[in-house]
């Protein structure tokens, strides 16, 4: 891949990084409620879903998932029924403990935040249709396929790390008015909804070439 090319590719990370979505509103749920520090397994999760995801694609293997409406179907229905219950759980997640100074609600174990971050992009067919869209322009038949596909996902995580850590701790920020039970209500409600509704959104994605 020349400079050129990685440049153009960069550009495209960005604009994907920061387009509002599922993991940006994870992203700032558990940065809100846990501070960055433990938001940062979170965000470790997303990038194993998203490196998934462009494994997959670059390996021709979400080309056949989107040519397979049974197999796009499952994908979809998973991810969508996923989003819903992590949306759900947390609207009913209530008053949690109302927090102290800059004090973080107890956060669980990392692993479940690590998990729950990577089943958020890795079951997310509107993840991979993007990424089969875009990878092949940004590749060549004259260099390796691996080598290339190596340098997109250093550069796509990188940014996404970089993004995915920047709107976590703008939420963090808030936690300071966020202390009273009846904000954490609202906290929990809000970005709960938020997720269900892009959960509920999945159930309309359609493969390439159709539409909704």
């Amino acid at each position: 891949m020349d400079f050129q090319t990685w440049l153009a590719f960069f550009a495209a990370s960005c604009l994907i990084a920061v387009s509002p979505g599922s993991g940006a509103v994870l992203s700032m749920s558990h940065g809100l409620s846990y501070g960055v520090r433990k938001a940062s397994a979170t965000i470790l999760g997303l990038q194993l879903g998203l490196l998934l995801i462009l494994v997959i694609a670059g390996a021709g293997v979400g080309s056949l998932l989107l040519a397979s409406e049974v197999a796009f179907s499952v994908v979809k229905v998973a991810g969508a029924c996923y989003l819903i219950y992590v949306g759900f759980s947390q609207w009913r997640a209530g008053d949690n403990s109302p927090l102290h100074g800059d004090e973080a609600a107890p956060a669980g174990p990392w692993t479940k935040r690590c998990l729950t971050g990577f089943l958020t992009n890795a079951t997310n067919p509107k993840g991979i249709i993007f990424m089969v869209a875009v990878l092949p322009q940004f590749m060549t038949d004259t260099r390796p396929l691996w080598t290339q596909l190596l340098v997109m996902a250093a550069t796509t995580v990188a940014v996404d790390v970089v993004v995915m850590h920047g709107y976590a701790a703008g939420a963090s920020a808030l936690r300071r008015l966020m202390r009273s039970a009846r904000a954490m209500r609202m906290q929990n409600r809000v970005f709960g909804g938020l997720l269900m509704a892009v959960g509920a959104g999945l159930f309309f994605v359609k493969r390439g070439g159709q539409h909704a």
